[in-house]
């Protein structure tokens, strides 16, 4: 002990480099030496190695000297920072004690721990265990090492019963991961395939699981989650709020993952039918993962915009569905996305696709109803985008800029606005949209008026019109309908005819050829008298109606004094007379109003009685609205169904092959004497015949090129002339054949017998 002691001293005594000179024994040294003290080293030292305390004690105990020398240095070091720096000792103290509280034994432990060590025995891992940890490791990427379970018809049906008694978390299990690998192979995608847990190959065995999960799989998935089905319906249940969510989660977020994947690869539209139906009983759950709501949404609007019929209304069941209950989430990415996909949809009209057109428009309209006040966000940035187009193509004037105007996308967009304004309105959000909307249509029309560019200015003026009657806004409407009747001249002779009428609602330019057609100006009747009668109904239970309507009066009987085709002045008339009734029965009911015309509440309760009551002009237009439609209806659908039957083909002959056939058929009746009477009647009879035909077809131009009076004049002209003859007359005839045609003799005249005086 006493030389433990001196060696201590000793130690102490030392410099730096003595020291380090002289070993690190020093910490073992001064620990108590004996039994125990050995005992502890020796127990020690064998938890730290597999070979013992033989071999371990030499070799640990100067790393463990040398940790516990830094730790005690560092110790001290802390110490005299109280006396050479105060201040920081005190932050130390307030901020960070357990830096000051270091012990030798906390250092050494946890350098210990940091340590690696290693166990007493190496346990041998099976050829079983390692395969299944490789595999769990390397799934996504070298593929599954043990073979795929192929589905068959007894395991849907299995599977199917087992639903239906009781679903079970490993059950469904089972069924999305069979009901993937049937999606899977829908894709092409071989290598998903081979990795999934089960394998469907057979076409039976897809319909029927695929049958399964869409009709059966989702109910009894809801009698797991929510045991009974609410009394109310209407209530939208969160699956999140079941207590077996936590262990149906990923299955259920697996399930719909393969569900938007299987819309997309079905083409029968019947399937795609009843996939759509059990999506929009399954937004509850898509709407507990955002992710896949958007990708179902995404795909919602390409249905909704290039589906079929009743596709395009599903796909816009489940928008309106999911924007609905997650109005702040989806409802303005979904407006945005649907407005884009609605005008490159538009970009050509045909009399096929104005019916999808419309339905994009009122479904649009519908959804962005939902809110107001993101409606009117999106309508002033798209009706802003317009005036923008408009007004560099008013001050630029190419013909590129009005290109950007004058197309059906453009006038498209018009008409939604329009349609959006009149249904949600009266409404204060949307109320200040009206005046710029209106100002962009007038521009539009104003932009070039020109008689070309016809068609276009009756599409916006409906669009005005449609803007007026729903808002209860009067825009000035009429003088773009009667400029027309003083701009085109009626009575001018049409310069060519056309087999078909010019259909209105699918152009919006005529060439040049149209404008001398006669039925550029027949249609161009019936769109003035269509728009004329749809805005003053519109009008018609306004107090001043008779005001109103004077304008639109005085120019019609300027058209019926100065129009000599009889077919227009009926129509023109006709409309007259209409307007002329409803104006004289404002007046009346006017007469016996007691208010006066500064009472606007007065002014409006009369107005609405009137038009509950209705008017003359009202009653016809709902009369005329009927067969109008009608007629439209008939005009798209009798073309899809012409083109759609097979008739059979006529072949008309030609004239010459008719008179061989005659003359081979009838040989014997009309035998000929010599070969040289033959000769001279194929050389007289032939010219005559080509001419006959000739005649013929010219008369049917003329018949077509002009009207009735003439076409009857020129028949009698061409008449007169086969019967005095053609050049053929003055040739000399055969014998026979002059014989043949003095026996057939003139036609017999019928003359007044008269009786002379001496009878």
């Amino acid at each position: 002990m006493a030389a433990a002691r001196s060696r201590k001293r000793r130690l102490a005594e030392l410099t730096v480099d003595e020291f380090l000179a002289s070993g690190f024994d020093s910490e073992s040294e001064s620990e108590p030496e004996g039994a125990a003290g050995a005992e502890a080293r020796a127990a020690r030292g064998a938890s730290r190695s597999p070979d013992g305390p033989d071999g371990s004690s030499s070799v640990r105990s100067p790393s463990s000297s040398r940790r516990k020398g830094r730790a005690s240095e560092h110790k001290d070091q802390l110490s005299r920072l109280k006396d050479k720096d105060p201040e920081f000792y005190k932050f130390l103290q307030e901020n960070d004690q357990s830096l000051l509280n270091f012990s030798d034994s906390d250092s050494s432990e946890d350098e210990e721990e940091q340590l690696h060590a290693l166990p007493d025995m190496l346990e041998e891992a099976s050829e079983e265990e390692g395969e299944e940890d490789e595999d769990g490791a390397s799934r996504g990427l070298k593929g599954k090492k043990r073979g795929s379970t192929p589905v068959t018809l007894a395991m849907v049906e299995r599977w199917k019963q087992a639903a239906q008694q009781h679903l079970t978390p490993r059950l469904f299990h089972e069924v999305v991961q069979a009901f993937r690998a049937a999606v899977t192979i829908t894709q092409g995608d071989q290598e998903g395939a081979e990795a999934s847990k089960f394998q469907v190959t057979d076409s039976a065995v897809f319909n029927a699981l695929v049958t399964f999960c869409i009709r059966d799989l989702f109910g009894c998935l809801q009698k797991l989650l929510f045991g009974k089905t609410p009394k109310d319906s209407s209530r939208l249940l969160q699956p999140s709020s079941s207590p077996l969510w936590g262990k149906l989660r990923l299955d259920v977020k697996a399930y719909l993952s393969s569900v938007i994947q299987l819309v997309a690869c079905v083409a029968e539209a019947t399937v795609a039918a009843a996939v759509l139906q059990h999506i929009g009983s399954s937004v509850p759950y898509f709407l507990t993962f955002p992710k896949q709501c958007r990708m179902l949404l995404k795909r919602m609007v390409v249905l909704w915009s290039t589906g079929e019929e009743t596709l395009r209304v599903l796909a816009f069941l489940v928008l309106v569905r999911v924007c609905r209950h997650q109005k702040d989430t989806f409802l303005s990415p979904v407006l945005k996305q649907m407005y884009i996909t609605y005008v490159k949809n538009c970009k050509f009209t045909s009399p096929s696709t104005l019916p999808l057109i419309g339905f994009m428009q009122r479904t649009l309209t519908e959804l962005l109803a939902l809110d107001t006040s993101v409606a009117y966000q999106h309508a002033f940035l798209y009706i802003r985008q317009l005036a923008i187009h408009l007004r560099n193509a008013m001050t630029t004037r190419r013909k590129e800029t009005h290109q950007s105007v004058y197309n059906w996308q453009f006038v498209h967009c018009l008409q939604l606005w329009c349609r959006v304004l009149s249904t949600i309105c009266p409404n204060d959000t949307l109320q200040p949209l009206v005046y710029p909307l209106a100002q962009v249509i007038l521009g539009c029309i104003k932009l070039v008026p020109t008689a070309r560019f016809y068609p276009l200015r009756m599409h916006c003026v409906r669009a005005l019109t449609l803007l007026s009657e729903g808002t209860g806004t009067f825009i000035p409407v009429l003088p773009f309908i009667l400029e027309v009747f003083q701009q085109v001249d009626f009575n001018k002779k049409p310069g060519r005819m056309s087999s078909k009428p010019i259909n209105f609602a699918v152009i919006l330019k005529l060439s040049k050829v149209n404008l001398q057609e006669k039925a550029y100006r027949d249609g161009l009747v019936e769109q003035l008298y269509d728009l004329t009668l749809e805005y003053l109904h519109s009008q018609a239970h306004s107090i001043a109606f008779p005001e109103l309507a004077l304008p639109a009066v005085l120019q019609l009987k300027s058209f019926l004094r100065e129009c000599k085709v009889a077919n227009y002045c009926r129509q023109v008339r006709q409309l007259l007379e209409k307007v002329q009734e409803n104006a004289s029965h404002i007046c009346s009911l006017r007469q016996r109003a007691s208010f006066g015309v500064t009472n606007r509440q007065a002014v409006d309760d009369w107005e609405k009685r009137t038009r509950e009551e209705g008017t003359p002009l009202t009653k016809y237009y709902s009369q005329w609205r009927k067969l109008r439609d009608r007629e439209i209806q008939l005009e798209i659908s009798g073309k899809e169904r012409l083109e759609d039957l097979d008739f059979p083909e006529i072949k008309r002959r030609k004239l010459g092959d008719r008179k061989d056939e005659d003359r081979v058929e009838f040989k014997d009746l009309f035998e000929l004497d010599s070969e040289e009477d033959a000769a001279d009647f194929s050389e007289r009879g032939a010219p005559r015949s080509s001419g006959a035909q000739q005649r013929v077809e010219e008369k049917d131009k003329d018949e077509d090129d002009e009207d009735e009076d003439d076409g009857s004049s020129s028949g009698q002209e061409e008449v007169s002339n086969s019967e005095d003859g053609g050049p053929d007359a003055d040739a000399e005839l055969a014998p026979r054949e002059l014989w043949r045609l003095l026996a057939q003799g003139p036609e017999d005249e019928l003359q007044d017998l008269q009786l002379s005086e001496e009878d």
